[in-house]
């Protein structure tokens, strides 16, 4: 659509790293839209270029080729980070901070300030379900706690553009039925989430279409409603996908 300014949009983006003797093809060449409001999970094996595609978004890798922009501005302008929220696969974050002081800071970076940031942060301890735990130093906070309090930081400024990286890592049927659960609202509130995971079961029950990345290259992408059939699951389509990908 001409005009549109697409939350993520790539084109022809390439990534190689230096290596000796010569260099590694990570990104050969992908083009993707993501259209606004949509949940996508963005899937492949380990080492397909998943988290080299995320870092180009976030402006820690600069590409070899192509370009990746972000709400219509090119990621390696500041601004356009301004309306993202990010969390790593392996959220690590200042242990001797309390998981309420964590958010705190965050929001302060966002120009957050007063009652405002005050009335976020508690609204996001409820929402990860940490209000007993938010005054105890993230230190002593288990690898699921981790990854909510992460969630909760990645929320602080209120995104239009949610990037999780495994955002079910370490959390039980519990904890994943409430990422679920944020993942919905935020749908329902007209964001649009990004998301890698090898939980495949979890992003067939919340997106509305994927990516998959095989040895650099988009191998497919659509609704997920489009790519499977009836008859399989995505974790089949996905082997049957790489599969292909790999012998070719």
């Amino acid at each position: 659509m001409a005009g549109t300014e697409y939350p993520i949009e790539l084109d022809a983006l390439a990534v190689s790293y230096p290596v000796h003797g010569g260099q590694v093809d990570v990104l050969r060449g992908i083009s993707l839209k993501v259209g606004r409001g949509q949940i996508v999970g963005f899937l492949g094996p380990n080492g397909a270029g998943k988290t080299t595609t995320i870092h180009v978004l976030l402006g820690f890798v600069e590409p070899a080729a192509g370009s990746a922009r972000l709400f219509g501005e090119d990621v390696r302008r500041t601004i356009a980070r301004q309306r993202i929220g990010y969390l790593p696969e392996h959220p690590q974050t200042y242990g001797f901070l309390t998981g309420r002081e964590l958010l705190r800071t965050a929001g302060r970076l966002f120009g957050m300030r007063g009652p405002s940031l005050e009335n976020r942060v508690k609204e996001l301890l409820g929402t990860v379900d940490l209000e007993s735990a938010a005054d105890r130093r993230i230190s002593t906070y288990s690898r699921g706690m981790m990854q909510r309090i992460g969630v909760a930081q990645a929320l602080i400024n209120d995104p239009d553009l949610v990037i999780l990286d495994e955002p079910t890592g370490g959390l039980d049927p519990l904890g994943r039925m409430q990422i679920r659960a944020i993942i919905g609202d935020l749908r329902t509130r007209g964001k649009t989430v990004f998301f890698s995971s090898h939980e495949l079961s979890e992003v067939e029950r919340v997106c509305d279409s994927v990516v998959m990345l095989v040895g650099g290259r988009i191998a497919a992408a659509g609704p997920v409603s489009e790519l499977v059939q009836p008859s399989e699951s995505l974790e089949s389509y996905f082997l049957r996908v790489v599969e292909r990908g790999l012998a070719s």
